[in-house]
């Protein structure tokens, strides 16, 4: 049983012990201090909340919107939705902020509570820290008496808002996409996708969407990460329809991968690639991603007059970067395109229709798309931490290992080696684990340096206990 507090939200597997799981007991705590928060920041009080597919979610969305009103708040319930669906409700409704109720890329045991601000963002770290300190101090919490409770309201607008606002971007051009009759296979993981991608697709001409995993019946037909190892089934149907190309989001819609008409995989780490290759070929400029990233994107931005910046990990983290710098288009290698004049968060809707505008006016295959950019492999590897494991402690230990070699340790621990291989260790913010990226133009020199540093990770973990 897991329980994670972080910027990423309150995140843990549903069932166990209050203070070792999500819990309801933890869902009323977490939502009453949230609800402190807002009402601490001003006199208004109305909070947007939205949930994924999971089984979880209606049992905690009815928890979450009952502590609401009793705390004397408004909720506008947008029901079954996406992550950046809520985001964009946050603003136009003039809200205090927002809850998804979604773990996004975890497995269906798990669900969290995201939080968000008056801007429809992820909370930052004073923020967040703001929220726990709440949490901590729940008992002197004082809810409305009868006369003052909040009111509650539903909303099935927002689907159709933002379809709306994407096909209104400049940059999005419905009528190429239609032109070309694209057939496309989507794989909505038994979620929210399952809703909202199909109906894009229509608005934007696709001439036929078979659906993949389109039942929303609480559980996931293979694991929700968009990554190769899962999407097997989705690879096969493009080449049994003969489709131009497969969509794959995860549950709540804001990581996006594509799939060619061959059945080999675009690539995660160059859906934002080939998305920042489109805007700033219109609208020159910086861009920035986080540090689990791949290079790619610092090319594709020098190529065009542009500079790269990166962040550390955590959507609120890459925003913040962009805002600094004025990026054009930013987002994270994991699949998550942030497209600022639209709105500050991922959003798999537009970065959809962006890489199919983009595709449509290349006129190539999807696989010939890929084959412009510059190649190189990340290892993606996690090792699983048990209670009491000092994480600091392994990290000052491989700092101290590797210290011949150029370091960052804004964000973790980042290692430079020969050639610009790099590889980078941190704490998850969503699932107990450490995770392991490396990268380099060559994937078995990828694979090797993540394999020595998961050995020596391990000698460490090892010599704690």
């Amino acid at each position: 049983m897991s329980l994670i507090t972080s910027i990423s939200g309150i995140r843990g597997t549903i069932g166990g012990k209050p203070g070792t799981a999500l819990t309801p007991v933890d869902i009323l705590r977490f939502t009453t201090a949230y609800v402190r928060w807002i009402i601490d920041q001003g006199d208004n009080r109305k909070i947007i909340i939205g949930r994924d597919g999971r089984a979880s979610g209606n049992m905690i969305s009815q928890l979450v919107t009952a502590t609401i009103q009793a705390m004397g708040a408004e909720v506008v319930d947008l029901g079954l939705t996406t992550t950046p669906t809520v985001e964009i409700a946050v603003e136009q409704e003039r809200a205090a902020g927002g809850i998804i109720i979604t773990a996004s890329h975890n497995p269906e045991e798990w669900n969290a509570l995201k939080l968000l601000n008056r801007k429809g963002e992820f909370l930052d770290a004073d923020e967040a820290s703001e929220v726990i300190k709440w949490a901590q101090d729940v008992d002197t919490t004082s809810f409305a008496d009868v006369y003052h409770l909040g009111r509650y309201s539903t909303s099935e607008s927002y689907l159709q808002k933002h379809i709306d606002l994407i096909v209104q971007h400049p940059l999005v051009h419905a009528d190429a996409i239609a032109a070309r009759q694209y057939t496309v296979v989507v794989d909505a993981i038994n979620s929210s996708g399952a809703i909202y991608v199909p109906a894009l697709l229509k608005v934007l001409g696709v001439a036929k969407v078979h659906l993949l995993h389109g039942e929303i019946n609480g559980r996931f037909a293979h694991h929700p990460e968009p990554l190769p190892e899962h999407l097997a089934a989705l690879k096969a149907e493009v080449k049994k329809q003969n489709a131009d190309l497969g969509i794959a989001v995860d549950p709540d819609v804001d990581r996006l991968c594509f799939v060619c008409e061959d059945g080999s995989m675009f690539g995660e780490e160059y859906t934002l690639v080939a998305v920042a290759d489109y805007v700033l070929t219109h609208r020159p400029g910086n861009t920035v991603s986080n540090f689990l990233s791949t290079q790619a994107l610092k090319d594709i931005t020098e190529k065009h007059g542009g500079q790269y910046f990166p962040a550390p990990v955590g959507e609120i983290n890459v925003v913040k970067k962009m805002k600094q710098v004025n990026a054009v288009i930013g987002g994270e290698g994991n699949g998550g395109v942030i497209v600022p004049d639209l709105h500050y968060g991922r959003d798999a809707l537009i970065g959809i229709a962006l890489f199919l505008t983009h595709l449509a006016n290349s006129g190539k295959k999807i696989s010939a798309l890929r084959r412009m950019y510059p190649d190189y492999f990340i290892s993606k590897n996690k090792i699983a931490l048990q209670d009491g494991i000092d994480i600091q402690q392994i990290l000052q230990k491989m700092q101290e290992k590797y210290k011949q070699y150029p370091q960052n340790t804004e964000d973790g621990l980042r290692i430079i080696f020969e050639n610009n291989d790099w590889v980078h260790l941190r704490a998850s913010n969503t699932e107990p684990i450490i995770r392991i990226y490396a990268e380099s133009r060559f994937e078995t020199t990828a694979q090797n340096i993540a394999r020595k540093i998961m050995e020596d990770i391990r000698e460490c973990i090892n010599y704690q206990h």
